[in-house]
C-alpha cells in the first residue's frame, strides 16, 4: 500500500515509520524545510528510543520518503493520515483545528482517484463531518471516504505500542475504506491485535474518553496519596492493593506531581469543551483539570517545607524536567510550574536531565543547566526528583549526600525507599509515603 503522511510530529513520525516498518511505502510531508531536510539527513527532531533507527532502516530500504509536497504523495497513495497539530486553543480550551482543515483543503486537490483521508491527529467528536464537508467543497468530483484512526501511543515506548497495541480503532462504516484501513493494518494480525470498526464520531470520542480516564486514575491516586501522608499509610501499597483487582488495574496508579505531556492536559480541557457546546457537564472530569493544576503549583510548597519553610537564598537541585522518562517533551510539565514557584519563593534553581535539557531552556531561560547530575546538587540545599529516569535510581546516594550542602531530598516519584533515606541521614520526603508508617 501508498501511505501519505501529513505532519512529520510525534504521532506523524512514528506512525510514518512503523507503517513502513510493515511494509508499505510511506511519504512523510512537512511544509517545514528544515525539518525535512534533516530528517532526508537522518536526524531525528523528537527523542523517542529506537525511532532514529527504526527510520533510518526503512529509509534505506527505499519504504520511507520526506517531501515538502503533498501533491504527489497524496496523488499516489491509497490512504492520507493526517497527523498535524491539534494544540489547545488560546482562550477558551477548545482544540484548535486550523492546520486540519487546511491539511484538508490541500489534500482535496490532489486527491486522484479512490483514496481514504484518515484524521489520525486527536479530533473533536464532528472533524471528521467537517474535514468531508471541506474536502467535497474543495473538490466535488473526488472518490474519497474519511475514517477516524486515533493513536494510543505512550512517549517512550511508542514504537512497541504502534506494533503491539492493545487495540486499533477505525471509525468508518464504508466497506472500501474498511478494507484500505484493514490490509494497511494486516502485518499485525500476527500479533492478534483487535480491530475495531466504529462509526466515525464513535472512534472521536473513544479517543478524548481513554485519556480522560487515565487522567482521572492518576489524579485519584494523587488525592489518595495526600490522605495516605495524613494517616501514615503507604500509597504505593494502597495502589498495589486496588490494582491488583483486575476491575481496577495497575496502570496509571502512580502517585506524584500530576500529569503532563501534550496529551492530557489538551485532551481533557477539549472533552470538557465539546461536551459544554452540547449541554453537557463532565463534573469529574473537570474536576481531574483542577486537582491536577492545584497539584503541580503545590509542589514548590512541598519543597519549601521540606527545606525548613522557607527557601529565599537557598538553592535547589531539580532532577529531571520531561513530563515523563525517555522522551525530550517538555510540554505542560509538571517541573514548569515546580521550577516557577521555587524562584517564585526566591530560590535558585539548578536543573538536570538526560535529554530534555535544549527543550527545557525554551520553556525555563533563568535556571542554571548542569551536565551531570552530582554537579546539579553540588552546594545544593535540597534535591527534588521531578522525573524518574532510570539513571536518577541508581545513583550513589552516600555521594549525593556528601554533595549536599544540606541533606534534603524531596522525591516526588517515590524512587527510593523511605528507611535507606532515614538510615542515610537524609531529611527525605516523598508522595503519600512516611519513613516511620503507623501501625
Amino acid at each position: 500500500m501508498r501511505i501519505a503522511m501529513i505532519g512529520t510530529g510525534y504521532v506523524g513520525l512514528v506512525s510514518g515509520a512503523c507503517f513502513a516498518d510493515f511494509g508499505h511505502h510511506v511519504t512523510c510531508v512537512d511544509k517545514d524545510a528544515d525539518k525535512i531536510a534533516s530528517l532526508r539527513r537522518g536526524e531525528i527532531p523528537i527523542f523517542e528510543p529506537g525511532l532514529d533507527m527504526l527510520v533510518a532502516s526503512n529509509v534505506k530500504a527505499g519504504r520511507l520518503d520526506f517531501a515538502t509536497d503533498l501533491a504527489v504523495p497524496v496523488a499516489e497513495a491509497d490512504a492520507v493520515f493526517i497527523a498535524v497539530g491539534t494544540p489547545s486553543r488560546r482562550g477558551d480550551g477548545h482544540a484548535d483545528l486550523s492546520y486540519v482543515y487546511t491539511a484538508a483543503r490541500e489534500i482535496a486537490a490532489a486527491l486522484d482517484g479512490f483514496t481514504v483521508v484518515v484524521t489520525k491527529s486527536t479530533v473533536p467528536v464532528g472533524t471528521g463531518d467537517e474535514v468531508e464537508r471541506l474536502i467535497h467543497e474543495t473538490n466535488p468530483a473526488t472518490d474519497v471516504v474519511v475514517a477516524s484512526n486515533p493513536e494510543f501511543l505512550r512517549e517512550g515506548a511508542a514504537i512497541r505500542d504502534f506494533k503491539f497495541p492493545d487495540r486499533i480503532v477505525i471509525g468508518t462504516s464504508d466497506t472500501r475504506a474498511q478494507k484500505v484501513l484493514g490490509d494497511i493494518y494486516r502485518p499485525l494480525s500476527l500479533n492478534q491485535a483487535p480491530l475495531m470498526f466504529t462509526a466515525r464520531r464513535t472512534a472521536e470520542l473513544i479517543k478524548y474518553a481513554a485519556n480522560a480516564f487515565l487522567a482521572t486514575k492518576i489524579t485519584f491516586i494523587n488525592e489518595i496519596a495526600d490522605l495516605a501522608e495524613k494517616v501514615g499509610a503507604d500509597v504505593q501499597e494502597v495502589a498495589r492493593g486496588i490494582g491488583l483487582d483486575n476491575r481496577i488495574g495497575s496502570k496509571f496508579l502512580h502517585a506524584g506531581p500530576g500529569f503532563g505531556g501534550s496529551c492530557f492536559p489538551k485532551d481533557t480541557r477539549a472533552l470538557v469543551k465539546i461536551a459544554l457546546d452540547h449541554d453537557v457537564q463532565l463534573r469529574i472530569v473537570e474536576a481531574v483539570l483542577g486537582v491536577n493544576d492545584n497539584r503541580k503549583r503545590a509542589m514548590a510548597r512541598k519543597v519549601a517545607n521540606a527545606a525548613g519553610g522557607s527557601l529565599r537564598g537557598k538553592t535547589v537541585a531539580v532532577l529531571g524536567l520531561t513530563f515523563k522518562p525517555d522522551t525530550d517533551d517538555m510540554r505542560e510539565a509538571p517541573s514548569i510550574p515546580l521550577v516557577t514557584g521555587l524562584l517564585d519563593l526566591g530560590a535558585k534553581v539548578r536543573a538536570h536531565d538526560p535529554v530534555g535539557m535544549e527543550q527545557a531552556r525554551r520553556e525555563l531561560p533563568d535556571i542554571e543547566y548542569c551536565d551531570d547530575p552530582y554537579t546539579c546538587v553540588r552546594g545544593a540545599d535540597a534535591m527534588v526528583v521531578v522525573t524518574e529516569w532510570v539513571q536518577y535510581r541508581t545513583l550513589d546516594l552516600e555521594r549525593l549526600k556528601s554533595e549536599l550542602a544540606h541533606p534534603v531530598v524531596v522525591d516526588l516519584r517515590n524512587i527510593y525507599r523511605p528507611e535507606e533515606m532515614a538510615a542515610l541521614g537524609f531529611i527525605y520526603e516523598s508522595v503519600g509515603r512516611s519513613a516511620e508508617p503507623r501501625g
